[in-house]
C-alpha cells in the first residue's frame, strides 16, 4: 500500500471526529448519535443528554434561587419552597410575607386554625381563678398561725452558735475559762456588754465541770468541734458538742422569755460590727488624733455670759484668728459652763497644734494668764447641767433683764423732770391774732394729731401738767 493510500484512509477514518475548541465530537455514522467525549470521566458521553441535564440544573437553580418580581412600585419575592409572597418594606429595610387568601390558607393548612380570643379568655380566667386559691389558701394559713401557741423553738446546724463544754476541772476560773473559748472566735456580748458565758455551778455554788458559750459566727462553732473537743486542760479531757436547747417542764410560756426591742437589736448589731472592725496598728512614732488638740484654760469665767451672751461668740473669733497664726484650724469649742474657762481648738497637723502651745501657754488674755497644753484624749470637759441649774440660770438671766428695763425707765423718768420742773414759766411770745376760721382748723388740727399720738406719761408728769395749766 503506498503512502497515498494510506492518507486516504486516515481521512475516512476521520471524517466523523470533530473538535468543537474544548472536546472532541463524534457523530455515528449508522445512528447519526453525536457523542462527545468527557475529558473528567474519560469516555464518550451522548451529547444531547448533557445539553438536557444542563437545562434542567438551570431551571432547578432558578427555583431554588426564588423569582423576584415588581409590583406596584415594590419589589416582591415568591419562596420556591411554598410558594410564599414577600414584600420590600423601603421604611423598615426587610421583607415581610404578603397576607391574603392564599397566605392564610397555606397557614392554616400548616399550622391549624385557633380562636385567640377564646385562649385568651379561658387563660385570664384560669389565672384570676388560680389568684383566688392562693388567696384563700394565704388566708387560712395565716388563721392557723394565729391560733396556735406559741411553741418551744429548735434551731438547726446552720444557725446554732452555741457549744456545750463538759469536763472541765472545778477549780478553773471565769478569766480561763474566757480564754480559752476566744481561742476559737469572737464570743457573743448581751446589752450590758458582757461575755455569753455560762459556767454552770450546783445548789452550793460551785461548778460543776460544765459550761456554755455562745459565739458571734457559726463558724466559730466548727473551730472548737475540731480544736478543743478531746484536747486536755488541768489533767482532764473537755468535751465539746453543739448546744441543745431544751425545755424545761411539760409546757413552754412565752411570757416569760424576755421580749428584746429593736433599740436593743440596733445596739447589739453596732456592738458585734465594732467588735469585728479591723483597723491597721499605729505606726512607731505616728502622731495620735488626740496631738492634735490644744486645751486652753483660764480664758473667761462662766459667770461674764451671764451678763452678756455675746461674749461667746466674740472669744471664740478672737481664739481663731489669734490660732491661725499656728496653722489650719479646724474648730474651736467654748465650754462656757466650765469653772476652769476651758476652750479646745482642733488642728489640721500634731505640729500646728505645738506651736499653738508655744504661742499661748503663759500669755495674758483679757487681764488673765492663760495655759495651753496637748489634749490627752481622756478628760471631758464639757459640764452637763441640771434641771435645777438651768432653771435658776434662767432666772437669773430673766431678772437681769427685768433690772435693765427698770433702769433704763428710771432714766427716762429722771430725764422728763430735769426738763418740766413745776413752777418755772415759759417764755410766752405774742403771735398776731388769726381770723376765726383759721383758729377753728388749726384747733381741730391739733385736736387730730393729740387723738392719734398720744404721749406716754406717768401719772406723776401727768399732775405736774395739771399744775401747770391750772396756773
Amino acid at each position: 500500500m503506498t503512502d497515498c493510500q494510506t492518507t486516504e484512509t486516515v481521512d475516512d477514518a476521520m471524517k466523523d471526529y470533530e473538535f468543537d475548541g474544548q472536546s472532541y465530537i463524534y457523530k455515528d455514522p449508522t445512528t447519526n448519535v453525536v457523542y462527545r467525549f468527557d475529558q473528567e470521566k474519560n469516555e464518550w458521553v451522548v451529547k444531547e443528554n448533557i445539553e438536557t441535564k444542563t437545562e434542567d440544573e438551570n431551571v432547578d437553580a432558578v427555583k431554588k434561587e426564588g423569582v423576584f418580581g415588581f409590583e406596584n412600585d415594590t419589589h416582591t419575592y415568591t419562596d420556591p419552597n411554598d410558594g410564599s409572597v414577600y414584600f420590600w418594606d423601603k421604611e423598615k429595610n426587610a421583607w415581610f410575607p404578603k397576607v391574603d387568601e392564599d397566605f392564610m390558607a397555606r397557614y392554616q393548612m400548616s399550622y391549624g386554625f385557633t380562636d385567640s380570643s377564646q385562649t385568651e379568655t379561658k387563660s385570664v380566667e384560669q389565672s384570676q381563678e388560680a389568684a383566688k386559691v392562693e388567696k384563700e389558701k394565704r388566708k387560712i394559713e395565716a388563721k392557723k398561725k394565729a391560733q396556735e401557741p406559741p411553741t418551744w423553738f429548735e434551731v438547726d446546724e446552720a444557725h446554732n452558735t452555741a457549744i456545750y463544754m463538759s469536763g472541765l476541772p472545778l477549780d478553773i476560773t471565769m478569766e480561763e475559762l474566757t480564754a480559752l473559748f476566744n481561742k476559737c472566735g469572737l464570743i457573743a456580748r448581751d446589752e450590758k456588754g458582757k461575755n455569753r458565758i455560762k459556767l454552770y455551778k450546783d445548789s452550793n455554788g460551785q461548778p460543776k465541770g460544765d459550761a456554755l458559750c455562745i459565739y458571734i459566727k457559726v463558724e466559730s462553732v466548727d473551730l472548737a468541734l475540731k480544736l478543743l473537743d478531746g484536747s486536755q486542760i488541768g489533767g482532764k479531757t473537755l468535751s465539746v458538742q453543739r448546744a441543745k436547747f431544751q425545755m424545761k417542764g411539760d409546757s413552754y410560756d412565752p411570757a416569760l422569755k424576755p421580749k428584746r426591742k429593736r433599740k436593743d437589736k440596733d445596739r447589739q448589731k453596732k456592738i458585734h460590727e465594732k467588735l469585728f472592725d479591723w483597723r491597721p496598728e499605729r505606726a512607731l512614732g505616728e502622731p495620735l488624733k488626740h496631738e492634735r488638740v490644744v486645751i486652753i484654760k483660764n480664758l473667761f469665767s462662766p459667770e461674764d455670759f451671764d451678763k452678756e451672751v455675746a461674749l461667746l461668740l466674740e472669744y471664740q473669733q478672737d481664739i481663731r484668728s489669734e490660732c491661725l497664726k499656728c496653722g489650719d484650724v479646724r474648730k474651736v469649742v467654748i465650754y462656757d459652763r466650765h469653772p476652769e474657762g476651758v476652750a479646745q481648738v482642733t488642728f489640721r497637723e500634731p505640729t500646728e497644734a505645738q506651736a499653738c502651745v508655744q504661742l499661748l501657754n503663759g500669755r495674758w488674755f483679757s487681764q488673765r494668764k492663760i495655759s495651753a497644753e496637748i489634749w490627752d484624749g481622756k478628760k471631758k470637759y464639757k459640764v452637763n447641767e441640771t434641771d435645777e441649774q438651768i432653771e435658776a440660770r434662767i432666772d437669773k438671766w430673766s431678772k437681769y433683764l427685768d433690772d435693765e428695763e427698770e433702769a433704763e425707765e428710771e432714766k427716762s423718768r429722771k430725764k422728763g423732770r430735769e426738763e418740766q420742773k413745776p413752777g418755772e414759766e415759759k417764755s410766752e411770745t405774742k403771735v398776731p391774732d388769726l381770723p376765726e376760721t383759721t383758729k377753728k382748723s388749726k384747733n381741730t388740727d391739733e385736736q387730730r394729731l393729740k387723738n392719734v399720738r398720744k404721749p406716754k406719761t406717768t401719772p406723776k408728769a401727768e399732775s405736774s401738767s395739771n399744775s401747770e395749766g391750772s396756773d
